[in-house]
């Protein structure tokens, strides 16, 4: 996902995608350790895309105080 397409999600949209995120990348880290992950680089790409919304969240917080 783009930056770009993360600014254009309202804030509730956001938090929803953040929790799915990392619920994924729990069971991502549970198939490795288990020894049956097969894309290794999904791990960074989640762990990325949850920082960019992070990112975007925070900025919003900031905005508005």
């Amino acid at each position: 996902m783009k930056i770009k397409e993360i600014i254009e999600m309202s804030t509730d949209e956001l938090l929803t995608k953040k929790r799915d995120l990392r619920q994924e990348s729990l069971h991502l880290r549970l198939q490795q350790q288990s020894g049956q992950l097969e894309q290794p680089s999904r791990l960074r790409l989640l762990r990325r895309e949850v920082a960019r919304i992070e990112t975007v969240l925070s900025k919003r917080t900031k905005e508005t105080k």
